[in-house]
């Protein structure tokens, strides 16, 4: 390991994060409260600790991918430790597990939360909550590689690789910087024009500007108990919020596309289909369900709608309490949790881009076993899959499964009920946020004991990251100098 390299990035990201704080010194300016004070101490405390770390170089450029996977998952950790300070330090949430549960669920952009009463906050507080979705949705070691200098010439993908979502990384990008700065500029540019459209509704400018900070990294965290229920009079409003979910579940090198006018290869992605294909079945298929409970067409699918683009994109706003819908459509709603959003989005959830390649996968074994001699390829996009990707993905899958088995018989110790446990585990792990059960859309995480919030702390990092990079900073090999 580069150790001295991997300290110089958490420099630069408790820079990042220290200036970052002081957007919410200046809300709390704005609002008169007196916890400005606390951001901006805590901004200028990072800042320090961030200039020391990085006013040195390191002597060696060299980055492996298991320094790029250490560097991405340790920048995560402290991100979470450095973020829950303000809300510890202010009172706003008196416990430290919970403080960093709360932060961890904001950077990753799960919005799990454990907060009872959310109104009652102030401002800044609010802020400093949905601005964290901001933060972590498009990735913070993105963001570093988009401002500063190459940390390690073109091996600076393998910080790219750990940190973004999917099987893979495109390179499409001349250069990597390049790449990192117009993912973010789209990824602003698409917040900005979602807080346009929600002013234009009638939403207040803070309440627009949280509303897109969390649909932007699709996290969820709302400044109301009822989450997106708030605006009830107003389907126009819940449309946007709608419609803005779904399409950062997309995967960004298609906009990447777009606005280089290569349209055909933009719309002949097979993903994006896939992914619009489930959107659209799961809403049919719920909003028949729940007919009999809204007795209207028109309100049948714009809850079902909402929903679906809710937790397809892992980022779990409500307008109900869904444990009141029927069980044919609460287990549509876990298994399209599961899938998630396309590969290079702001969404969490196994990605549709992985469940395309095993079930092509499937199929091609499936084939061999009829026809033995016959030559078969897994194929995405017209292009042939290699055997490295399949094989990652196939390890992937066995690897989520075993981390949602482990984590559910260790969140059981609770003594919940099996279906607040298994589906808690899935929403973090997924990066959703609300399950079903005690942990609906309704429902919060305040009930679990301190080991469960970390275990779902584990969980919400894991999946942020992927699982390897996050698990690979356990093993005590990969510390060893090569």
């Amino acid at each position: 390991m580069n150790k001295r390299l991997i300290t110089y990035i958490l420099g630069w990201v408790l820079l990042i994060e220290g200036a970052a704080m002081q957007l919410s010194t200046v809300v709390g300016l704005i609002y008169h409260e007196k916890e400005y004070l606390v951001f901006l101490l805590c901004g200028i405390g990072c800042m320090l600790v961030g200039c020391a770390l990085v006013i040195k170089k390191p002597k060696s450029n060299i980055m492996l991918l298991k320094d790029g996977y250490a560097s991405t998952a340790l920048s995560w950790v402290v991100l979470s430790l450095a973020g829950c300070l303000p809300f510890f330090i202010s009172g706003a949430i008196p416990s430290f597990v919970d403080a960093l549960f709360e932060t961890v669920s904001g950077f990753t952009t799960t919005g799990a939360t454990i907060l009872r009463e959310i109104e009652g906050l102030p401002h800044s507080i609010l802020f400093w909550r949905s601005f964290s979705h901001f933060l972590g949705g498009m990735g913070v070691i993105v963001f570093l590689l988009a401002i500063i200098p190459r940390l390690g010439g073109n091996q600076s993908i393998n910080l790219m690789k750990a940190e973004s979502t999917g099987p893979s990384v495109s390179k499409s990008m001349p250069k990597l910087r390049n790449y990192a700065a117009v993912l973010y500029g789209i990824y602003g540019g698409l917040t900005v024009l979602e807080c346009i459209l929600l002013l234009c509704g009638g939403m207040s400018f803070f309440d627009s500007v949280t509303t897109s900070f969390s649909t932007a990294g699709t996290g969820g965290f709302m400044v109301y108990n009822d989450s997106m229920g708030h605006f009830s009079s107003s389907h126009y409003l819940q449309t946007v919020v709608a419609v803005f979910m779904m399409l950062f579940g997309v995967n960004f090198y298609i906009y990447i596309l777009i606005i280089s006018r290569r349209f055909k290869l933009a719309f002949k992605n097979e993903e994006l289909w896939v992914y619009l294909g489930i959107v659209a079945a799961a809403t049919t298929l719920i909003a028949i369900d729940i007919y009999r409970i809204y007795g209207s067409v028109f309100e049948s699918v714009h809850q079902s709608f909402f929903y679906v683009t809710s937790v397809g994109s892992s980022t779990g706003m409500a307008l109900t309490d869904v444990n009141e819908w029927p069980g044919f459509s609460k287990s549509i709603i876990l298994i399209v949790t599961c899938i998630g959003a396309c590969a290079g989005s702001t969404g969490g959830g196994f990605k549709v881009s992985r469940m395309l390649i095993l079930i092509k996968g499937v199929r091609k074994e499936f084939a061999l076993i009829v026809h033995p001699r016959s030559v078969h390829t897994v194929k995405m996009d017209q292009k042939k899959i290699t055997h490295e990707v399949t094989r990652s993905v196939s390890v992937y899958f066995v690897i989520y499964c075993l981390t949602v088995i482990v984590t559910t018989i260790l969140i059981s110790l609770n003594e919940f009920d099996f279906i607040t446990s298994f589906t808690s585990v899935l929403a973090t792990l997924n990066n959703t946020g609300p399950g079903l059960g005690m942990v609906g859309s309704t429902g919060n995480y305040a009930d679990f004991n301190i080991f469960s919030k970390l275990v779902f702390c584990f969980n919400m990092l894991a999946g942020r990251l992927e699982l390897y990079p996050f698990l690979l900073i356990f093993v005590p090999a990969a510390w060893k100098r090569t």
